[in-house]
Order: structure tokens, then sequence, then C-alpha cells
């Protein structure tokens, strides 16, 4: 049978929960242990696909078409198993399923009320589909204390006595601030974070505390002694240089010796930490430098961007470079000379995005990467810009341009409202709800024989996840081709575009899809490594 482990924070958010769940999950990995790692959101949205990523960070999709929690990335990348839509669930969900119940009836006439129905919910969500897996490492959202997050701590602490005795474990992630004046490191916020999560009747059984500089002994007998835990289980989880040193420092911190004892399992298996030092050595041995400019419209909130930085980290990885990011927004374009930002820059990526806000600046990024022979590297809004481009200065369609942005003489991109998931044809509306409306998920794509990029796949055949609901109007393909933008990649009926590339060009391509969301620190996807090692070519040119 599965063991639970609870990972909850406190203090304050944004301490890194996902990652340290991540973390934990690979180090279990490391022991020779099957995970699985669950997210439970708080807010009132039925998943995030609403959101502005200013707001919440990116939408991580998975393969069966699920918008969730951007912490489901962290999860993919540090483990390798693929997440899905039984991994990520929001208080909106869990009202939405119970207010159908009680429509159809289900409920037989009874109160419904958050103590059992929702309660339950979470619980029934926690321990579904969990056979054959060693831990389940289940994070809640929030911080201790906030009042949306209540349900889900009464639920994990239900959990706690419905589980068999020895298979649920919890720990508590806060934060030890360092006071300047004081010259000291202070417990009394994690004192009084441990004191709430008591009160709700969770006793932690393991604190991560995160800091900045080593706990003192004395720091970490007081947390012990008033926080009810073993000294041992006072895991100090330091800042370190790169995400992928986390498995590493919190393994010689005690975490997962720690977990793993809280569980009773003494002697514990012995770590196999190889890849993760391999990885590590990778991030701080590089080679040389590259830069590329992010040319985006989110870049004030660069967790819009997450899985695109690890992505294109792993590029550089691959290539052992060490890969610097200019955050460029896109707007800064419009009415003035891109070269002013771009003159230097080995390779420019323009990511996904929605709205006309900042479109014109990602043209003319686009124009700028194709004229000086910069590799560009297009992914979803930044592949239809690029045809846009191509269609406005190339082809001669000078009133180019998308639907998305209202009517046009024009329609190079327009709204996609029917397509094919296997073998069923999904329709949507114009007007229609906005949430998970548009084509997402695992689609399969065939690539042109000879092409560039079935070169860099090594096949004419692949799967990537998608998410967006404007298509490349396939009536101007003749037109572009001609010009030299070749539909390299189209879905299998050939109907609609997956990717283009210039023949002619060092290193130019746009995709439909989302390729960031699927690489991996040990596994590079082909394309980010590709565009890194283009990069580097060009850094001996400028």
């Amino acid at each position: 049978m599965a063991r639970y482990i609870f990972i909850t924070g406190g203090v304050v958010s944004s301490l890194g929960k996902g990652l340290a769940s991540a973390a934990l999950g690979a180090l279990l990995q490391a022991r020779g242990y099957t995970v699985r790692l669950r997210k439970l959101d708080p807010y009132l949205n039925v998943d995030p696909g609403t959101m502005s990523p200013t707001q919440h960070g990116e939408v991580f999709v998975t393969d069966d078409g699920a918008e969730t929690d951007l912490d489901l990335g962290h999860y993919e990348r540090f483990t390798g198993r693929s997440a899905n839509k039984q991994d990520n669930i929001t208080t909106g969900r869990i009202y939405q399923d119970i207010i159908a119940k009680e429509r159809r009836g289900d409920y037989l006439g009874g109160t419904v009320q958050v103590i059992p129905h929702v309660t339950n919910h979470i619980k029934e969500f926690v321990l579904d589909g969990n056979e054959g897996v060693d831990f389940v490492l289940v994070e809640i959202g929030g911080t201790v204390g906030d009042i949306e997050g209540l349900p889900f701590f009464e639920a994990i602490r239900q959990l706690g006595n419905d589980l068999p005795r020895g298979h649920s474990v919890y720990v508590h992630l806060t934060l030890l601030p360092w006071i300047p004046t004081a010259g000291e490191l202070k417990t009394k916020p994690t004192q009084h974070s441990v004191k709430e999560l008591r009160s709700i009747g969770i006793q932690p059984n393991i604190l991560l505390c995160r800091s900045d500089r080593e706990i003192p002994v004395d720091e970490r007998r007081k947390l012990a002694l008033f926080c009810n835990v073993r000294e041992t289980a006072v895991i100090e989880a330091r800042d370190v240089g790169s995400i992928y040193d986390v498995p590493r420092a919190y393994h010689e911190a005690g975490l997962d010796r720690e977990v793993l004892a809280a569980f009773g399992i003494e002697p514990a298996p012995k770590p196999e930490m190889a890849r993760w030092n391999a990885v590590s050595e990778r991030v701080h041995s590089p080679e040389g430098e590259v830069t590329i400019a992010i040319v985006g419209k989110y870049t004030g909130l660069k967790d819009a961007y997450k899985s695109l930085m690890e992505a294109l980290a792993h590029g550089g990885m691959a290539n052992k470079v060490r890969v610097k990011l200019e955050w460029i927004e896109s707007e800064l374009f419009e009415g003035a000379d891109p070269a002013v930002h771009l003159e230097n820059v080995h390779g420019i990526m323009v990511p996904g995005g929605f709205g006309q806000r900042g479109a014109e600046g990602k043209i003319l990024a686009a124009r700028f990467a194709r004229e000086r022979k910069v590799p560009y590297f297009g992914i979803c809004f930044g592949m239809q810009m690029a045809v846009v481009e191509a269609a406005r200065n190339l082809a001669g369609v000078t009133d180019a341009n998308s639907t998305e942005f209202g009517p046009c003489k024009e329609p190079v991109v327009g709204l996609m409202t029917e397509w094919m998931r296997g073998n069923e044809l999904e329709v949507r509306k114009t007007g229609g709800d906005l949430g998970g409306t548009m084509r997402l998920g695992a689609f399969t794509a065939k690539l042109r024989e000879g092409s560039k990029i079935a070169k860099i796949y090594g096949s004419t055949t692949i799967s990537e996840r998608h998410r967006h609901r404007y298509e490349v109007n396939t009536a101007y393909r003749d037109r572009l081709e001609a010009k030299g933008l070749m539909f390299a990649g189209t879905s299998p009926d050939g109907l609609l575009p997956e990717t283009v590339e210039y023949a002619d060009h060092p290193w130019f391509i746009g995709v439909q899809y989302h390729p960031e969301l699927k690489s991996r620190p040990f596994d590079p996807h082909p394309l980010f490594a590709s565009f890194i090692e283009a990069a580097k070519a060009q850094s001996r040119l400028v």
C-alpha cells in the first residue's frame, strides 16, 4: 500500500514547496522507490487556464490535456514521471463536482456541507489511482492559516487517522528570516506557523527550514523543542546556486533519510545520486556562454515562462554552455529599431502569449532574426507571428494579421473551430467559454522528410503538447512556401500546420506546440539542444 507525504507551507508564500516536493520525489526515486506527486490548490478557479500569467505564472499542460499549476512542471522535470489531470485539483473543481452531484440528486436530499462532503472529495482525489506506487507526495498550495486552505488541511488531518498507522508523514516548509540588526536567525515565525498547524490537528513530523545561511545548533534545538519534533527532523534548506542543486543539498541535509525514518524504514536503501551529481556538474562547469533574447509580453514575472527557462538551461547543459537570458518586453520594439536590443544576442526566442498587446514587437523580432540570420525559435504565438511577418514582408500580403486581434482582410492566422482528437471531432464556437476550450494536450505531428526539424528529432513522427485556439491558415501555404518558408510539419491529416522553417537560414524554426513542457535536465528536448547549439555557433560570429 502507498505511503503518503503531505507537504505544507508556513510563514510566507513562494518558499518553494513545489520544488521541495519535486526534489524529495527525486531522492526517493534515487533510493529505488516509485513516486507520484499531486498538488491541491485552494483557489476557486476550476483550473489556472483562464488566469493571467502575471498573477499565477505559467500554465503547465499535461499529455491528457489538463491545464495545471506550474509546480507539476517541477514534478515532471525532477522525477521524469509524466503528470496527468488526476494530479492537480482546485477548490473550484471540487465545488463544481459537488454541485453537479447535488443537482443530480446524488446526496438524496441531504444537506451538503464542507465537512464531510468537501473533505471527502479531497480525500478521494488524494487516494485514487495510487496502486503500485510506493510514495504519494501531496503538496497543499498556499500557507497555513489561509482561510481558503482550511478544507484541505482538514482533509489531510483526517487522512492521518484514516490511513494505517505509519502510512502518513507531514513535512512543513517554513522560513527562518535573518534580522541584520539583531544579527541572528529568528525561529519565532516558524514556531507560530507550527502552532497554527497544530491547532487544526496536524503535528508535523519534519520541519524543512529555508534560510540563506547555516542554522546554528542552538536554533535547531529551540525549533525541535517548541515545535515538538526530533532535533534530527529540523532540516536545513539553504539557498543554492541552481534548482538542480536542490536534490543533492536536501540529501546532504538528511531530508530523505529523515522521511524514511519517520515511516520506520530503517536502514534505508542506499541512494544512487550519480544522475543528480552529473546534472549539477554540468550546471556549474560550463565551457562558454550564449545570450538568448526572450521577446515576450509577460517578462515582468519570470514564472510566466518557467518551463521555457528550464528548457533553455537544459539546452545549455547539452552543449556545455551557460545560457544567459535577456528579457525584452516586446512592446519596446513598436515604433523603434529592434537592433538596439538584439544586435549582440546569439539567439532570439519568441514564446507563446495571448492577445494583441506586444504582437507587432514580436513580428519585428522575427524579421530581425530572418534578415540578420540570427537563430530564431518561435513557440506557439511566436510561430504565428513569424508566419505573419513572412506574409507581410516576403509574400506581399501587406494586410496579413491574426483574427485573434479582431476582423482582418488577410487572416493568415485564424480561429480554429474544429479538430480531430484521435477518432473524435472536437468543435468550438466563437464567443464560447474560454476555460478548457483550446486544443490542449498531446497531439501527433508528421514532419517532412529531409526537413531540418525532422533531422533534429531523428524522426518524421512526433507527439507534443499544445495549448492554443488559433492556427496558421493553410490557404496561404503555397504563397509562403514559394518565398522560402517551408511548412515542415503538419497534423497527420495535413490540415493544421505544426512547424515552419527556412531552409536558407542557419536556424529559424517555429512550432505551434510547446516543446518546453517535455524537457528534462537529464534528457534535454532536442529542439532546445539544437537551438542552443546554433546560438553557440552564432556566438563565434558576433
